[in-house]
C-alpha cells in the first residue's frame, strides 16, 4: 500500500463538496511531477485531502478508487478516483506539519506547490496520530 497527500482550494472544492459526493474524480493536475504520482497511485491507497489556501490544513483520509485514466478534461493529463474514508476528527494545521521533526522531509513541505504528493508510511502514521 502507498499513502498520498492531495491538495485543494477549499473555495474550489472542498472536503465538504468531496463528503457530498462520497467518490469523485481528483482531475485538473497540470504539474508532470504530480501527474506521475498519479500514475502511481493504486486502488486501495490511503490519501489525505488537504485544504490549501487560508486554512491549510489536512481535515481528511480518502482511499484510491480507480486507478489513472486519462482526465476527462485534458486526455493529455491524469486523473484518478478518491472516495471518502472520514473526516479527520481534528484538522492538522501545516504550522503543526512543520514542527514535527518526523515530518521534516515530507516532500509536501519541500515542494509546496505540488498539489499530489507521496507519504512514507511513518509520515502518514504521524499525521493519522495528530489528527486524535
Amino acid at each position: 500500500m502507498n499513502y498520498w497527500i492531495v491538495k485543494s482550494e477549499p473555495n474550489s472544492y472542498s472536503w465538504q463538496d468531496f463528503e457530498r459526493a462520497q467518490e469523485d474524480v481528483w482531475d485538473g493536475v497540470r504539474n508532470n511531477q504530480a501527474r506521475l504520482f498519479l500514475r502511481e497511485m493504486q486502488e486501495g491507497d490511503l490519501v489525505f485531502f488537504y485544504h490549501s489556501g487560508k486554512e491549510k490544513a489536512v481535515v481528511g483520509l480518502a482511499e484510491v478508487s480507480k486507478e489513472a485514466f486519462p482526465d476527462p478534461n485534458d486526455e493529455q493529463w491524469v486523473a484518478v478516483n478518491l472516495r471518502v474514508k472520514k473526516k479527520l476528527e481534528k484538522p492538522v494545521t501545516l504550522a503543526q506539519l512543520k514542527g514535527e521533526d518526523i515530518l521534516s522531509e515530507m516532500k509536501m513541505l519541500k515542494q509546496s506547490r505540488l498539489s499530489v504528493s507521496p507519504l512514507e508510511k511513518v509520515e502518514f502514521d504521524q499525521i493519522l496520530k495528530m489528527s486524535l
